[in-house]
């Protein structure tokens, strides 16, 4: 069983990956490098966690363009048109792999908007954008923990 306040800081962490691959503004890595310095917490929980957050904003990015794609001109859209068309381009010259800069910030979360008006299928977009995104935080873990070292 894990304690409340550990899970309190488990919860957080996926709150904050998961807002942070919406295109609301949130720093996930900064909170995943200081739950690694207080060493209170699993490093592979904190890996898992921060992937599985991470990747489920994406998968509600995705969601967003394959249902609402009609809504793109709307104010609320999590895209704008010229970065869907920039985005667009990306997807055209580059095809799926180009999701493995999902987690670049600014233009990942377009990225995955777009694999779902583009209609991309929803397993392959899965395991690009999870191998981009857990890539990105197990290289912040092995980072912060060399620094440790």
């Amino acid at each position: 069983m894990i304690p409340e306040t550990l899970f309190a800081g488990y919860a957080g962490l996926f709150a904050a990956a998961f807002v942070a691959a919406t295109i609301l503004p949130a720093q996930s890595e900064l909170l995943l490098g200081a739950m690694l310095v207080s060493e209170r917490f699993d490093t592979a929980a904190l890996l898992a966690v921060a992937t599985a957050g991470n990747v489920l904003g994406s998968i509600v990015n995705w969601l967003l363009g394959r249902y609402f794609a009609y809504y793109r001109e709307k104010r609320w859209f999590p895209a704008s048109a010229a970065t869907m068309a920039r985005a667009e381009a990306w997807f055209a010259r580059f095809g799926p792999a180009v999701l493995l800069l999902s987690w670049v910030p600014v233009i990942g979360d377009p990225l995955t908007v777009v694999a779902g008006v583009l209609r991309m299928r929803f397993v392959p977009f899965l395991l690009v954008v999870t191998l981009a995104k857990g890539g990105r935080y197990l290289f912040l873990t092995f980072a912060v923990m060399n620094l440790l070292a």
